[in-house]
């Protein structure tokens, strides 16, 4: 594992690593989104219209590429984005991210439907966590979730606002998969050519979804697709009421993951929110969409100064953060990034993915021609 890992430089190289770990169904979720799939590519492809212009002889030798985020320093300017089922992915899970964020100085994003409990993961680092929310039908075990994550001091929280249903998942139609993961023939057969992970995953402690278990058996104990899940448990009445109520009964650091508009994100610093992070789910949600890194700089020229603005999606290199954070964006997160590297390696695959992405974000500010976040500016990008 370890000397195949040694030869993983980039994101593309821990994905196939991840392809040759996982079962198929599993695989396919990660690396699957919705319908053509079309925004899902796009994410990562808008970066490619948009150039950078260096500058030189500019004294680059003392780097510093710290971002403050909702009160927190990251002693890099992308964080891991919230996700769910990691355990599905590799036996610690949430553990294994927790703990190579807090290596590196980052933040890390804790999902609803996280397979390690809010308690476990906050007693576990002291690195800065943010804690994703759905926003289900169920008000009790919302309101449970929100106390939860105080007690184990999270030190923000994100409601996630692109989800009112489940997108069209189409690889996970084809596959089959749920959670947790159905037992059918064409499943065993893909766990049996996968005995590693079938070890982990049948003789280790039982897959379930830590916050949620004890409120609805949906993903834990009755096997279910994230999109039904979506579409059966979460609140398709909510709005901008309950939006600011949340932030009002969190009392800290508040975000809403899925504003996409000058609309939204204007609501949202009117409502009070600390910060936006301008997401289409990893475009798993609604195909057709557009990227973060299309919307950024018109958002930033909204609400730049009002509201922290983070680009979540699509980022694959050091250079499509810095294109971000020149067009506006306060800091960056990704899910794909260190989602293929926790499947092919646990925390030592995290780990790397990490160092990878701080080696270009350190090695690209050199050749740009800045020595702090500060200075990135539009002057510096051009769009064909």
């Amino acid at each position: 594992m370890f000397r195949r890992l040694r030869n993983c430089n980039n994101v593309e190289d821990m994905r196939l690593l991840a392809k040759q770990r996982l079962p198929g169904p599993i695989f396919h979720y990660i690396d699957g989104a919705a319908d053509d799939e079309i925004t899902y590519q796009r994410n990562s492809s808008a970066f490619d219209d948009c150039d950078l212009v260096p500058n030189v002889l500019a004294g680059v030798e003392d780097i510093d590429m710290s971002v403050t985020v909702m009160g927190k320093k990251l002693d890099m300017p992308v964080f891991c984005s919230p996700t769910a089922l990691q355990r599905l992915f590799h036996h610690d899970g949430e553990r294994a991210v927790a703990n190579a964020a807090e290596k590196f100085g980052t933040m890390f994003g804790v999902s609803s439907l996280s397979t390690v409990s809010l308690a476990e993961i906050g007693a576990l680092t002291d690195s800065p966590k943010l804690f994703q929310f759905y926003f289900h039908k169920d008000r009790g075990l919302n309101s449970a979730m929100v106390d939860r994550a105080k007690a184990a001091g999270f030190d923000a929280l994100a409601l996630t606002v692109d989800t009112i249903t489940g997108g069209n998942r189409e690889r996970d139609l084809h596959t089959g998969f749920t959670s947790p993961p159905r037992l059918t023939l064409k499943s065993l057969m893909s766990f049996a050519a996968h005995p590693g992970w079938a070890f982990n995953y049948f003789l280790r402690d039982a897959f379930e979804l830590a916050e949620l278990k004890d409120h609805v058996p949906e993903g834990s104990n009755v096997a279910v697709s994230v999109g039904d899940y979506f579409s059966s448990m979460l609140d398709q009445t909510m709005n901008w009421a309950d939006a600011e109520d949340l932030r009002t009964k969190w009392g800290g650091p508040f975000c809403l993951k899925g504003v996409m508009s000058v609309t939204d994100a204007k609501r949202a610093a009117d409502i009070g929110a600390t910060a936006i992070m301008v997401s289409n789910h990893g475009g798993r949600q609604l195909d057709g969409s557009r990227s973060p890194f299309d919307q950024v700089a018109e958002i930033a020229d909204a609400v730049g100064g009002q509201i922290e603005i983070i680009l979540d999606g699509g980022i694959r290199r050091g250079t499509h953060v810095l294109k971000a954070l020149a067009a506006g964006a306060t800091a960056c997160s990704g899910g794909r990034l260190y989602l293929y590297a926790l499947a092919a390696a646990g925390q030592p695959g995290v780990e790397r993915a990490l160092s990878n992405m701080r080696a270009e974000i350190e090695r690209d500010m050199r050749l740009l021609g800045v020595s702090n976040i500060a200075q990135l500016n539009r002057d510096m990008l051009r769009y064909r």
